[in-house]
């Protein structure tokens, strides 16, 4: 500031005289984030330096206040008022109350999220921010929200993620056995509010990528079981695949296709330990037969002494 009280306001924000909107938007972005006094806990001059730039944003995003200070100089505030009742810094008792209601006309907006569903991504966040949306707003929601993307094995085991919000590296923990719609709360790391220190909560809603072999129902997952003719034909035991490595499961001899076979305790963690393990028969068919297969499927076929079609056909009659 000189000496007569005259702030060039183009300089507080760093921009030139000839400077548009969006210049002007991420020129105060970027200086609100670095003096804000949640950065600089206790320093004088960061607030002080915070204020500044607020009050020159105030001044050269509204076009009728930027052509009255270009025209004006100094004088700008007092140019072309009738009553002082314009709404300039100069009508407040201190400048937190100007912030406060610059916070109002700007949309309550801070320099962070664009707001609930306004970005999100598997590794982490960054570059957020739609600005201060036009118009007044009555209450100012400082919260925000995300969607991170989980591989299945991710949310099976759980893990961490460092996410870049407000320019800050937040670690995240995952725990074990979040699903899809499974929502994370961190408290303190929302939205900022310019000149009052004020910071809202950030939720991150998860969601499941698909897997090839695993789907989960519910607490229980489930997993179609590749079985070999004979294997569902005559019964025995098999070995499979479980989410904890390879086991082996005895196939009754001539079980149904639709029914389940059930691994206690193999399944989904959940908080009181895992849930079950659900593995439903497929019969694989080969696509190449060696001479000796086809051979025994002749001869099987031949001396076959049940019509897989008794009483199916009776029924389908309409």
């Amino acid at each position: 500031m000189s000496a007569n009280g005259y702030r060039d306001y183009f300089k507080v924000l760093g921009v030139d005289r000839g400077a548009d909107n969006d210049a002007i938007k991420r020129a105060f972005r970027k200086l609100a984030r670095q003096h804000h006094p949640d950065v600089n806990p206790g320093d004088a001059g960061a607030e002080a330096k915070f204020k500044e730039v607020s009050e020159a944003y105030e001044v050269l995003s509204d076009p009728d206040k930027r052509a009255r200070y270009e025209q004006f100089g100094q004088y700008w505030n007092q140019a072309g008022r009738s009553g002082g009742t314009d709404g300039d810094s100069a009508n407040y008792g201190n400048f937190d109350d100007f912030i406060n209601d610059l916070l109002g006309r700007m949309g309550g907006g801070g320099a962070g999220f664009g707001g609930p569903g306004s970005y999100g991504a598997p590794s982490g966040f960054g570059g957020f921010g739609s600005g201060f949306p036009g118009g007044r707003q009555t209450a100012v929601n400082l919260d925000a929200e995300a969607t991170i993307s989980l591989s299945f094995a991710d949310a099976f085991h759980g893990c961490e993620r460092t996410l870049a919000v407000n320019d800050e590296r937040v670690q995240v923990r995952i725990p074990p056995g979040v699903k899809s719609g499974s929502r994370l709360r961190l408290k303190g790391k929302g939205n900022l509010q310019p000149g009052t220190g004020r910071r809202g909560d950030l939720y991150l809603n998860l969601q499941l990528q698909d897997h090839p072999v695993w789907k989960l129902d519910g607490d229980q997952l489930r997993a179609d079981l590749p079985l070999a003719f004979d294997e569902v034909a005559l019964g025995g035991e098999v070995r499979v695949a479980t989410p904890d490595g390879v086991a082996s499961v005895q196939v009754p001899a001539g079980m149904p296709l639709g029914r389940s076979l059930r691994l206690k305790g193999k399944g989904w963690p959940l908080k009181g330990g895992r849930g079950d393990l659900l593995l439903t028969p497929v019969i694989k068919i080969p696509e190449v037969l060696s001479d000796q297969e086809r051979q025994l499927l002749e001869q099987w076929r031949s001396v076959r002494s049940q019509d897989p079609r008794a009483g199916w056909m009776d029924a389908a009659r309409l």
